[in-house]
């Protein structure tokens, strides 16, 4: 599918859940060469990702993003401090303010997108295998619970494509829904159809598969007015 004339996934679990939630994950864009350095590769693709989150309903001064340090700290967001606004330090957002539109990029790590319908609150979660390591997925969570008065039982989860084995030599993916799991989501709400970016460079950028000279999908989640 496309959002805005780019390439755009979209998720069956998310869309379910109403209109007042917007989400989704750019793809590969045609054409646009991305075999540089990370930061001159997501200026290249920053106009694209930014008209696709619009077409999701966020305009450029209603986006924040993280810094993505390959950490596991996340961040509250109440507000946008002006246009593209940077919370750094962390490779999580949470929020349930809405027509805030949360950011961050991957090119095989996971973004993983936690939504309460109940509360209306949601997280979006750059995972890879540090951040998997040190239980990033579980932080998030408790940042909703905490925050929100979420409840885990609540909770639907999404992880997006991502690396996996045979590779890469570990499968974090698999520690990011053993957490969910751990901190009392039922798994028949946490959603992963095992997609690897490494082995299909026609849809997604891979870091591992093209040696650091990549691009990067971007991952959007926030909530609308209805």
């Amino acid at each position: 599918m496309e959002c805005e004339g780019y390439p755009m996934m979209f998720f069956p679990a998310l869309s379910e859940l109403g209109g007042w939630l917007r989400h989704g994950l750019t793809l590969r864009v045609p054409g646009v060469d991305v075999a540089v350095d990370r930061d001159e590769a997501v200026s290249r693709l920053r106009g694209g990702h930014v008209a696709a989150a619009g077409g999701l309903g966020f305009s450029s001064d209603q986006l924040v993003w993280a810094e993505q340090v390959h950490g596991v700290e996340v961040a509250w967001v109440d507000g946008v401090d002006g246009v593209g606004a940077l919370m750094g330090g962390v490779d999580g957002l949470v929020s349930a303010r809405v027509g805030c539109g949360l950011g961050i990029y991957v090119a095989d790590c996971c973004a993983v997108y936690v939504v309460d319908p109940r509360c209306r609150a949601v997280a979006l979660l750059h995972s890879g295998r540090r951040g998997s390591d040190g239980g990033i997925v579980r932080r998030g969570i408790d940042e909703l619970v905490r925050r929100c008065g979420s409840r885990p039982a609540d909770l639907v989860v999404q992880l997006s494509p991502c690396i996996r084995p045979p590779w890469y030599e570990v499968d974090f993916a698999a520690m990011i829904r053993r957490d969910a799991r751990d901190c009392g989501v039922p798994a028949g709400q946490i959603h992963d159809d095992g997609t690897c970016t490494a082995s299909d460079l026609g849809r997604f950028y891979s870091y591992r598969a093209e040696r650091g000279r990549t691009g990067r999908m971007c991952a959007v989640l926030g909530m609308v007015a209805e």
